[in-house]
């Protein structure tokens, strides 16, 4: 009853209100505008009382309306006002703010010291050396293809993460593709297919998932036909199997209905306007023989590019069964991406981004050292991702085992995405993730293309002169003995100590691959 009467008093006060409103206008006319701010009032009162869905909004019209009205931009108050530079997340402003001053080729120094409280657990850093050096390769490649590729190919240490067409816009993919053509580095296409905005003169890693789309039939199986089309395109230098992606391991991707336009869904061969779910698992292969079998299959067919698997890394029982069939069976990918549960996506169910896989850098160290331990490293190349955007995060993972690394919401960043999290919505406000042409024409490629290039190039020009400093010539010299993390409030222990144990009880090795 309290409740009750709370709500008609404010009923009768808002509707005496406007009639005395209205008798005085006639006498003084200028309180008429009075009406503009009552009127609404009254009505939003009347609407919120008979609704029946939200009880907060029945009880309380007018004040619950403002308390939604504020919960629904207080993302947008946190980043832009309460924030310090450290606190955002998933990246926080001094992150976003290099990207953006790499991409835009500006001045990216900072002034009067570190933000960071390096006596905090967890900080990190790299041991310097007192006398540096000059790094030999300037470019910071690897070479990717084992003893059955034909078509080795030469790849940048940084490239593009994968990123579907129907996730990402025209533009964005387009802009992507063509900083890779001007950085001659790699556009990991993601599992939706190879769309003509792929096609833009940058390399691409073609990335096949549980769906196939742009090689599946319409049973939605693998055809080794359209594969071989597809393969057979110069711009494709690598194919890349997705077997589980870090941000929702085990979970197959969501393409929303509203992004699966025409043009999407002729890409993909799948119904336009409809909801796209990808299987958590393929169809092609069922155990870790029947994989690499697959693996074989896909590198004859794309006349002997190199292959690699995709993976964020669970069961680990389950990787090193995989190490004992590739050992036995002499059959083996190219290289194996890891990426790390940290690892971004467009949508994912919180249980999986919060709980499932193995973070980057533990998946790394074990990954290196099982191959290491089956006498596999030399043949496979790793790449790493998950959170990588600058040079420090590069030599990290290298110091790990990593021998090349992805970034997808660095280069995100490039174009312009500002952490706005609706990359779920379709109404991704600067034109990035979404499929609404209104929103994704603003996004100009001519423009953003160069800034894709220009964050690669100072991000590699930052790991040189990273490595210059810390006395390493060559990737091959990054060791985990360099690389330090405070502990505790009286201990920091090097990479070398903190990761030393594999699951097999081992101790890995320090040094990675050779890298040619």
């Amino acid at each position: 009853m309290h409740r009750l009467s709370v709500r008609h008093t404010v009923a009768i006060l808002l509707l005496t209100s406007c009639i005395l409103v209205a008798v005085a206008g006639w006498f003084q006319p200028h309180l008429w505008w009075a009406l503009l701010l009552l009127g609404p009032l009254l009505l939003l009162y009347g609407q919120q009382v008979r609704q029946r869905e939200h009880t907060l909004l029945r009880n309380y019209p007018l004040l619950g309306t403002l308390r939604y009205l504020l919960e629904s931009i207080r993302p947008d108050l946190r980043q832009y006002f309460f924030e310090s530079d450290l606190d955002g997340k998933p990246f926080n402003r001094r992150q976003r703010s290099i990207v953006y001053q790499r991409a835009k080729d500006v001045r990216e120094t900072v002034p009067f010291g570190m933000l960071a409280d390096s006596q905090q657990i967890g900080y990190e850093w790299i041991a310097h050396a007192l006398f540096p050096v000059t790094v030999r390769d300037q470019d910071l490649r690897v070479r990717i293809g084992g003893a059955r590729c034909r078509q080795p190919y030469s790849a940048s240490i940084f490239n593009i993460s994968a990123m579907s067409y129907g996730a990402l816009s025209q533009t964005a993919i387009a802009a992507l593709n063509g900083g890779a053509q001007l950085g001659g580095f790699a556009h990991n296409t993601g599992e939706g297919g190879i769309s003509p905005y792929h096609l833009a003169g940058g390399d691409l890693i073609w990335q096949i998932g549980t769906g196939y789309f742009s090689c599946r039939d319409e049973q939605g199986r693998f055809s080794e036909m359209l594969f071989q089309e597809q393969a057979a395109q110069d711009q494709v230098r690598m194919i890349e199997i997705k077997l589980s992606q870090g941000a929702k391991p085990g979970h197959g991707g969501i393409l929303p209905a509203a992004k699966n336009t025409p043009e999407v869904a002729a890409i993909r061969r799948v119904m336009p306007y409809t909801t796209v779910e990808s299987p958590p698992g393929h169809s092609a292969f069922h155990d870790a023989f029947s994989l690499l079998v697959f693996v074989e299959k896909l590198r004859e067919l794309s006349g002997g590019k190199p292959v690699g698997l995709k993976l964020c890394l669970g069961n680990t029982a389950e990787f090193e069964d995989l190490c004992r069939q590739m050992q036995t069976t002499h059959l083996r990918p190219d290289f194996i991406t890891i990426d790390g549960a940290e690892g971004g996506t467009g949508a994912a169910p919180l249980e999986f981004a919060d709980s499932l896989g193995m973070p980057l850098y533990d998946a790394l160290v074990f990954v290196h050292g099982q191959l290491l331990r089956y006498g596999l490293r030399e043949d496979i190349r790793l790449l790493a991702a998950g959170k990588i955007i600058t040079g420090v995060d590069i030599v990290k993972a290298v110091a790990l085992g990593a021998d090349a690394c992805y970034s997808a919401r660095g280069m995100m960043f490039a174009l312009g995405c500002i952490q706005a999290l609706k990359c779920d919505s379709g109404h991704c406000p600067v034109g990035i993730a979404t499929q609404e042409k209104s929103l994704y024409q603003g996004l100009d490629v001519t423009d953003k293309r160069v800034r894709v290039a220009n964050f690669h190039r100072n991000t590699i020009k930052a790991t040189v002169e990273l490595m210059a400093a810390c006395g390493f010539r060559t990737l091959a010299d990054i060791s985990p003995d360099k690389v330090f993390r405070r502990v505790d409030a009286f201990r920091a222990l090097s990479f070398h100590d903190i990761y030393r144990p594999t699951a097999a009880g081992a101790p890995a090795p320090l040094p990675h691959a050779q890298l040619s």
